[in-house]
């Protein structure tokens, strides 16, 4: 009798897997780069060369396994296993679903990456028996969650939750998504990194200045060049917080969520210094009486939250 779960995280630089037992505990793990950019066989190669190796090291046959699913960012249709569109990824009204199922021959579920962080720590981490939660994912972009009466909710056609996008200057800078002033081209790694282009470019001087490749930094870098007081390091965080916590104060007034989580690369890294520090500005942008009743906190389980959302999705089918 099938015992087993495997649940992946699939991004456009890596495809993280896990196998969890029939205690939802994680037994096995394994990690393989994307390619996103050799396109959609390539990325479903891969995803399939994931599943196989989990359970090929793990000494387990496809038919130990009650189902495999997955995180990924985009637009997806929860019910339909259908991509409508991915940022970083080669996939466009792609119904992965169908192909993956055709080539495992087991069930397959898939949902947005950070709405399954969100219910993976709803389910299983920090904002365990709350019945509303909003969650913030802080990485290369920034990604939102919601859990409304208990119930993850996607929005109409599955494209709620879009945080990242919330438009809080409209005079700001520019963001991938075509818009002006997005809390994502402030407060993401991107944001963060193109402001600290731009302080270089004006000739100023940054411990940032070796790591940036590609428009991009890794956050152990960020946080070593903040701890050692370097001056535009630190305006890039403080920028950044201040962002979101007016997104923060956005989320306090419109859904009065029980706790507002924050996660993802950036907060994992750092979460110690972004979370007092949005805290501590919150309150300026969203009524105090509102505000009274929410909790603030960093995502507990790390880089395992979308893992266990996806955990969480295979449950509830």
């Amino acid at each position: 009798m099938p015992k087993y779960y495997i649940c992946l995280d699939i991004g456009g630089t890596k495809v993280l897997g896990a196998i969890f037992d029939s205690e939802l505990k994680i037994v096995h793990r394994y990690k393989k780069k994307t390619k996103a950019s050799e396109g959609i066989k390539n990325v479903e190669d891969t995803i399939i060369s994931v599943v196989e190796t989990l359970l090929k090291e793990f000494n387990i046959d496809i038919s130990d396994v009650i189902a495999v699913s997955a995180g990924a960012p985009g637009i997806i249709n929860n019910d339909t296993g259908v991509v409508l569109f991915s940022p970083n990824l080669p996939w466009k009204n792609y119904q992965i679903k169908k192909a993956i199922e055709s080539r495992l021959s087991t069930k397959f579920y898939i949902g947005n990456d950070v709405n399954l962080g969100v219910l993976g720590e709803w389910r299983f981490g920090v904002a365990q028996k709350r019945k509303h939660v909003a969650g913030i994912f802080v990485g290369t972009g920034i990604g939102g969650g919601l859990i409304l009466n208990g119930k993850l909710y996607t929005g109409h056609h599955y494209k709620g939750a879009e945080f990242g996008h919330m438009v809080l200057n409209i005079e700001g800078p520019s963001c991938n998504c075509g818009q002006r002033g997005c809390l994502e081209a402030f407060s993401s790694k991107v944001g963060m990194a193109n402001y600290i282009a731009l302080q270089m470019k004006r000739g100023r001087k940054t411990l940032m200045s070796e790591s940036i490749s590609n428009g991009l930094f890794k956050s152990k870098s960020l946080k070593t060049a903040f701890d050692a007081g370097d001056e535009v390091a630190m305006e890039a965080v403080e920028r950044a917080c201040l962002y979101l916590a007016v997104a923060s104060g956005n989320l306090v007034n419109i859904f009065s969520p029980e706790m507002i989580c924050f996660g993802g690369g950036i907060i994992e890294s750092m979460g110690d210094v972004l979370i007092p520090k949005i805290v501590q500005k919150v309150d300026a942008y969203c009524l105090t009486s509102v505000r009274d009743t929410v909790e603030f906190t960093a995502a507990d389980l790390g880089d395992d939250s979308i893992l266990y959302g996806a955990l969480a999705l295979t449950l509830k089918q």
